[in-house]
């Protein structure tokens, strides 16, 4: 049986700069990585591999340079990766996203004589925040969805059944469905491991598949900007008004507070 993980190759965003002009993502000089929860949706694919001996793949949708993280996923041990990449894909949306990466979702599963157990991603990217691709793959395949995951409890491959944990807010919520699946899941749930020096130069030896539409044929009108009923209309960094310092905290802490509290009065912020 085969468990596909999805990741997505992003902007370091601890580093990312917008041009005031233009008000778009200034790219040049700005490294890329995994996303962050991508990386613990591999590393439970590569768990589940070693644990039940099934295959493990990982795909991503993407420029050319995004085989850097997929080569990354090699080295971590799974057994095959593939981009998507062909400018029909540019420009998509979560919508025309999650229809190319369930079609090759579909592609791939379609290769193993036993098929799909499970499609693992991570909760949502760090550019987009969205958390729409990983339920929206789902729906297109008629997978059971599983969000939020942060530990399996129980895979029973013999009776196609899950049972996982799901991270809710102040609650945990214990979910048993049927396979084929898809997890998002949060970084509870692991901690990935890394991949030694000789699977790294191991993984720059083999082969990144490339799929562009050629190879997907799907209708460009579903796919890329064309795709796509939603569209980004202004980035811009948030602006923030400068703070103010009121008095001497230390030597005078009374006289500190009762200015704090007149400030909040005259805005409106405080009613006494």
């Amino acid at each position: 049986m085969l468990v596909i993980a999805c990741i997505k190759q992003v902007p370091d965003t601890t580093q990312v700069k917008i041009d005031p002009v233009t008000n778009s993502l200034v790219r040049e000089g700005i490294p890329f990585i995994m996303n962050p929860f991508d990386t613990h949706a591999l590393e439970e694919a590569l768990r589940l591999k070693d644990s039940y001996g099934i295959r493990a793949a990982a795909i991503s949708m993407g420029p050319m340079n995004s085989e850097m993280t997929l080569r990354k996923a090699l080295a971590m041990g799974v057994d095959e990766v593939v981009l998507l990449s062909d400018r029909a894909f540019g420009g998509a949306d979560t919508l025309a996203t999650s229809m190319v990466l369930a079609e090759a979702v579909k592609k791939l599963s379609e290769k193993d004589k036993d098929g799909l157990a499970l499609v693992v991603c991570g909760k949502q990217t760090i550019d987009g925040d969205t958390a729409q691709v990983g339920p929206g793959i789902a729906i297109r395949l008629g997978l059971s969805l599983l969000t939020l995951v942060d530990r399996i409890e129980e895979l029973d491959l013999k009776n196609r059944k899950i049972r996982v944990s799901r991270k809710l807010e102040g609650r945990h919520e214990i979910v048993e469905a049927m396979l084929p699946a898809l997890l998002t899941v949060v970084r509870e749930i692991n901690k990935p491991r890394y991949p030694t020096v000789p699977m790294r130069l191991e993984a720059q030896e083999q082969t990144v598949a490339l799929w562009d539409n050629k190879v997907m044929n799907v209708d460009e009108q579903l796919i890329g900007r064309k795709g796509s009923p939603t569209s980004v209309k202004k980035i811009f960094s948030p602006e923030r008004e400068k703070g103010e310092i009121l008095g001497d905290g230390v030597n005078d802490p009374d006289g500190t507070a009762m200015m704090l509290v007149e400030k909040l009065v005259q805005r409106e912020l405080l009613m006494l």
